[in-house]
């Protein structure tokens, strides 16, 4: 990894800049970091996508995710690539596509825990480097403003009231039901309300785990600027991050 960018030499390298979107689960980095990417003309890079590919393959050998060794050792021996297309990142996992095996509910919980270990998101930090040393990039995570990218040139902390983040993330996943059955399951009051709870207890947690965690634990950047959607609707969310990108980057209109 010796021959990985380091965070004192991203500027010098690059020739164009980086736009780091930061922020707790459920609050839309991803859909902010595809908009302002199409908008400028951007790369979308959801670094995202590399923990939770690596943590579906911890799955697949049957890995222990608190144990970090065995992890690490299996990252060093994994390749991950983004792929950017018009409708978001393809992820190849060791070449193969694992772009919707990812978002399944096993492994957003696995990567929560897998992404915690020290020296594993060192691994991940130098590939994330390396992926937008040349700029041009829109880099959504948890620690893109603070460790992966700290010159970026815009910084946005993308945040929102944990039960907002909730139930936004509750609407999603019932959209992206491909059947009417399981729907249904959801939609009567009581199990709504279940489900609701259960995945805001979730969210819950992995806030915690990610503000807490010894390695780069989720916060503003110290020069990010602080975008609190929770009385925002969409449109609105989008045409102030666009503000805010172009009050740093004037040329990019």
């Amino acid at each position: 990894m010796s021959n990985q960018p380091s965070a004192t030499d991203t500027v010098s390298r690059r020739t164009r800049p980086v736009i780091a979107i930061d922020g707790p689960a459920g609050a839309g980095k991803s859909t902010l970091a595809a908009h302002l990417a199409r908008r400028f003309g951007f790369l979308n890079l959801e670094t995202g996508a590399m923990y939770r590919a690596l943590a579906l393959k911890a799955i697949e050998s049957d890995l222990d995710f608190d144990e970090e060794e065995p992890l690490l050792s299996l990252a060093e021996d994994t390749r991950i690539d983004l792929e950017p297309q018009a409708d978001g990142n393809r992820v190849l996992l060791d070449r193969f596509d694992v772009s919707r095996r990812i978002r399944e509910a096993d492994v957003t919980a696995a990567a929560s825990r897998v992404s915690v270990h020290p020296r594993l998101r060192a691994w991940m930090v130098a590939q994330q480097r390396a992926l937008g040393a040349n700029g041009g990039v829109v880099m959504e995570g948890r620690d893109i403003g603070t460790t992966v990218f700290p010159d970026a040139e815009v910084k946005i902390f993308l945040d929102a009231a944990p039960e907002v983040r909730g139930n936004r993330r509750f609407r999603q996943n019932i959209s992206a039901m491909p059947e009417p059955g399981q729907v249904a399951a959801v939609t009567n009051d009581h199990e709504q309300r279940k489900a609701q709870q259960a995945l805001l207890e979730e969210m819950r947690e992995r806030d915690r785990r990610d503000r807490s965690r010894a390695e780069s634990p989720l916060r503003p950047a110290d020069d990010a600027v602080v975008l609190d959607s929770t009385a925002m609707d969409l449109a609105e969310v989008l045409a102030r991050a666009e503000e805010i990108v172009l009050s740093h980057l004037p040329q990019a209109k």
